[in-house]
């Protein structure tokens, strides 16, 4: 849950709702994807604030598709932003021993969880805290799920971008990220579910030498998970046949004319991309000026 008046709006975002057809402060949500949502019992009274996000629990079956479609397991940390009375969280917990945090701005939902995490006995395995989703340290999560409206989404967009890490999934029940298109899209009756896997960010110009001596640079240009950019053998341009980008990992396609193309799977880590596949890239790919 989020109260509107602690988040401004630019012009940018204004413009990329408009495009996407999202008048603002349009709150009818006739589309099909949002027929589970019923305001008819929806009070603030006892909380004593307008929320922007009414509280609306997911049904037991998307809670099992999200899980399923985030791929959660023992090795993850999730965060519920928008928890509710926890139920996601509890799931993960009893069904896949994974860690969980909480995050809500009504603190009757948040006792409500700890009651529930209590009653079923893995309060030792999620966490439940009041605060603001906008400012609330997120770095430690392997998976984030949202039921969220898509404003609410896209003003949340950078900070999932840039203080994730690559690899992290999202999954959202029912609302999208502007133009930040899923990486995946699924189905549950008539409901839209979704899911991104944070991207590396991999612009600039790269440079690595192969183990036969040549020497490779790309210049790589980025838009959240899609790649474009041209390429250099040994000064010499060559093309860039495939640019492909999941999480860390960077597939790359270099040819040179009248020869075969070569693959390069690298993975990002600290600052340098590294060979993650075969023994063809003798050094990491650094970034130069």
């Amino acid at each position: 849950m989020y109260n509107q008046s602690d988040f401004n709006i630019d012009d940018e975002m204004i413009d990329e709702l408009r495009d996407l057809g999202y008048e603002l402060n349009d709150y009818s949500l006739s589309d099909s994807d949002f027929r589970d949502l019923d305001f008819d019992g929806y009070s603030t009274e006892d909380s004593g604030m307008i929320l922007d996000v009414p509280y609306v629990p997911s049904d037991e079956k998307i809670v099992h598709s999200l899980l399923n479609l985030a791929e959660v397991t023992s090795e993850d940390t999730l965060y519920d932003l928008g928890c509710g009375d926890g139920r996601i969280l509890v799931a993960a917990a009893l069904e896949r021993n994974a860690h969980g945090v909480g995050i809500d701005i009504d603190p009757m939902r948040i006792n409500e969880a700890i009651e529930y995490a209590g009653h079923t006995g893995v309060e030792h395995l999620v966490h439940f805290a009041e605060a603001d989703l906008m400012e609330v340290d997120i770095s430690a999560a392997t998976v984030v799920t949202l039921y969220l409206l898509d404003i609410i989404n896209i003003k949340l967009r950078p900070r999932l971008l840039d203080e994730l890490l690559p690899g992290t999934r999202i999954v959202s029940h029912a609302f999208n990220m502007g133009d930040w298109k899923p990486d995946q899209q699924q189905r549950c009756g008539s409901i839209n579910l979704y899911k991104w896997i944070i991207p590396a960010k991999v612009t600039g110009i790269w440079e690595w030498q192969t183990t036969n001596g040549d020497t490779y640079r790309v210049s790589l240009q980025q838009k959240y998970q899609y790649v474009t950019g041209t390429a250099w053998i040994n000064g010499q341009a060559a093309s860039l046949k495939n640019a492909l980008l999941r999480g860390d990992l960077l597939e790359l396609t270099v040819q040179a004319d009248n020869s075969r193309p070569i693959r390069f799977l690298m993975r990002c880590q600290a600052k340098q991309l590294v060979a993650a596949e075969g023994d063809l890239q003798a050094t990491p790919a650094v970034k130069i000026s």
